[in-house]
């Protein structure tokens, strides 16, 4: 899907006649590079959706001439994206787990942070070849459908608040193949009353309202980013009543912000979760915390 037509941003080194790929890069490039740490490869991105091709194919180009027309659209991209629109939304698709997932402004962009939560529940689930899974607020369906493609004895319910967020998970399922999920609509584990599973894992939001870093990510849906005065509150909540959803020994494994690390801890102990442990990414940050129910202390 294209961007609509906007007005183009300053005249490209062609001026008003076509220029090659090579020079439509080059512009690009110049044009991101105060607002982007990846201008040349966001340039790079949004040429490819354009032309249908890989980076590769831009080398194999670089002589060929735009368009007019997909000039005129090239352009239009890369302002928008000069103005903070973020590549995934420009493009309508993010990678994940090598997954390629198709994202809007409805759902949040999936991250690579949350591959490291990924890669845990998968070491957690190692013994158990049909694992009960639910992910919480699936938004894009990323978690889920990660663990899906890996798991494929697994059942694995999703949920989401958002009926559109919901839509383009199941989409993205249905693209992908991946049939043994089940999506409901609903806050957090109310649609999941009576049933148990071996882990729950989410990423919810845990950003605090008023964070001057929301400027940022003002594209992304706000009821995915934040949550409350402290960004604890749908934290606190889903560590609360996950228990009534667990199998004695079930995990409840949480993606939270870099600092909050001490304070779930603090929560899951509180609450008589067990061997409750914290995991630092690959930039040494508190990234993720699993919490074990039904198990002594």
């Amino acid at each position: 899907m294209h961007p609509p037509e906007l007005n183009p941003p300053v005249a490209p080194p062609q001026g008003d006649a076509p220029g090659c790929v090579a020079d439509w890069l080059s512009w690009a490039a110049g044009a991101l590079r105060e607002v982007s740490d990846s201008a040349r490869l966001d340039a790079e991105v949004l040429l490819c959706e354009l032309l249908d091709c890989n980076r590769a194919g831009l080398v194999v180009w670089a002589e060929q001439s735009l368009s007019a027309a997909v000039a005129l659209r090239y352009a239009a991209s890369i302002e928008r994206r000069r103005l903070g629109e973020p590549v995934a939304y420009l493009t309508g698709r993010r990678e994940f787990w090598s997954l390629d997932l198709l994202v809007s402004p409805a759902v949040l962009i999936p991250r690579p942070d949350t591959e490291f939560l990924v890669e845990w529940a998968l070491q957690q689930l190692s013994d158990c070849s049909a694992p009960q899974i639910a992910d919480l607020g699936t938004g894009s369906g990323a978690i889920a459908l990660a663990l899906a493609s890996e798991k494929p004895a697994a059942r694995i319910v999703a949920t989401d608040f958002s009926a559109e967020a919901l839509d383009q998970a199941r989409y993205n399922a249905e693209r992908l193949g991946l049939k043994q999920l089940e999506f409901r609509r609903g806050d957090w584990l109310v649609p999941l009353a009576g049933e148990r599973f071996d882990l729950i894992a989410s990423n919810p939001p845990y950003i605090a309202e008023g964070d001057p870093h929301l400027a940022a990510l003002r594209f992304e849906p706000r009821r995915a980013l934040t949550a409350g005065a402290d960004g604890l509150e749908a934290l606190r909540r889903i560590v609360d009543e996950a228990p009534a959803c667990l199998k004695p020994g079930g995990g409840l494994l949480l993606e939270h912000g870099a600092a909050q690390g001490d304070l779930v801890r603090g929560l899951m102990r509180e609450r008589g979760y067990a061997q409750v442990e914290t995991r630092r990414d690959l930039n040494g940050l508190e990234r993720c915390t699993i919490g074990l129910w039904g198990l002594d202390p």
